[in-house]
């Protein structure tokens, strides 16, 4: 049944995406968590506490970011049942943890606001995706910020939902993006949250784990189907690049994007006028990519899309049919 819910909920994302109208009206569950974590960040992060307290208080809201929000996702879900119309109904909620078309109209804008505005217009487009800053960005950084934004976050937010959706049910989807949204608040090496957010972004490194191996493997599949893009480069590149990358995960999707375009991606990055020095995926590849590079990278994120909707929707055929 897990199996069956992820697989439609990512038809029904596909379809409909989480609508506009919706967020206006009662918000989105990722801004939920955010108000949560939010919350707690202000009552238990106290800077006059001690490190080791400040880590233990993280710990302490980690696990009530994850359970609460599970817990009250199980209970949903058991109260929905196993028929086919409870599935649908859980499918349609769990719709809302994945983010096929809002990843690709984001990636997209950036590729369209290069076309028609220019280099203002693409740092403010891409300043919504990214968090480093963009008024360092030429067209080749702002190109190469977008298609790494898009790898890492098909992983994050398509693979790593739809694989704990299907292992664990609307629990394990609530509870992943609960963690990731976590993680991304607070798991960061900043005096306020180095201690306090070390536990988030430990667990997500962990969670995201399986998803951004499969995600590689995915783009290097895609990369048989897009015309222009080498698999073989890609599955080189995994393998040579993906471990040199700062973040145990992000690596992986970007290694294989950078491999099947040609690119190089990563390498140092400024965030916040501080550089971060990191690993080059695809060294080999060019650097001066442009808004072009973006839209083949939109072409193999759908093939790689269809593939895991695909394999999802065969999973769950073979285990309707083995029951």
């Amino acid at each position: 049944m897990f199996v069956l819910t992820a697989f439609l909920s990512l038809l029904v994302e596909l379809a409909i995406g989480y609508p506009d109208r919706l967020v206006r009206a009662i918000g989105h569950p990722v801004i939920w968590i955010g108000n949560l974590i939010s919350f707690l960040d202000r009552k238990l992060n106290s800077a006059a506490a001690s490190d080791n307290f400040r880590r233990f208080s993280g710990c302490m809201t980690l696990v009530v970011l994850v359970g609460i929000p599970a817990g009250l996702a199980y209970g949903i879900q058991t109260a929905l049942g196993a028929s086919w119309v409870g599935i649908l109904v859980t499918a349609i909620l769990a719709s809302s943890l994945i983010a096929q078309r809002s990843l690709a109209s984001h990636v997209k804008a950036v590729a369209d606001a290069l076309d028609q505005g220019g280099l203002l217009a693409g740092r403010g487009a891409v300043s919504r995706i990214v968090g480093r800053d963009p008024e360092r960005l030429d067209e080749a950084g702002i190109s190469r910020a977008a298609i790494e934004s898009l790898a890492e976050n098909f992983s994050d937010g398509i693979v790593a939902p739809a694989f704990w959706l299907a292992l664990g049910g609307l629990a394990g989807g609530v509870g992943y993006k609960a963690a990731n949204t976590a993680d991304s608040m607070i798991g960061h090496r900043t005096p306020r949250h180095e201690a306090f957010g070390w536990a988030a972004a430990r667990f997500d490194d962990l969670i995201n784990l399986p998803a951004s191996r499969l995600t590689a493997l995915l783009v290097v599949t895609a990369a048989f189907l897009v015309p222009g893009a080498s698999a073989a480069s890609a599955w080189r590149t995994v393998w040579r690049d993906a471990r040199k990358h700062r973040s145990p995960n992000a690596g992986w999707p970007e290694a294989a994007m950078a491999g099947a375009l040609g690119l190089a991606l990563a390498g140092p990055r400024v965030y916040g006028g501080v550089t971060v020095e990191d690993a080059m995926m695809g060294e080999s590849g060019r650097r001066e990519a442009n808004a072009l590079d973006i839209r083949k990278a939109l072409k193999l994120y759908w093939a790689a899309d269809l593939i895991l909707v695909t394999l999802f929707g065969a999973a769950g055929f073979v285990i309707h049919l083995a029951r």
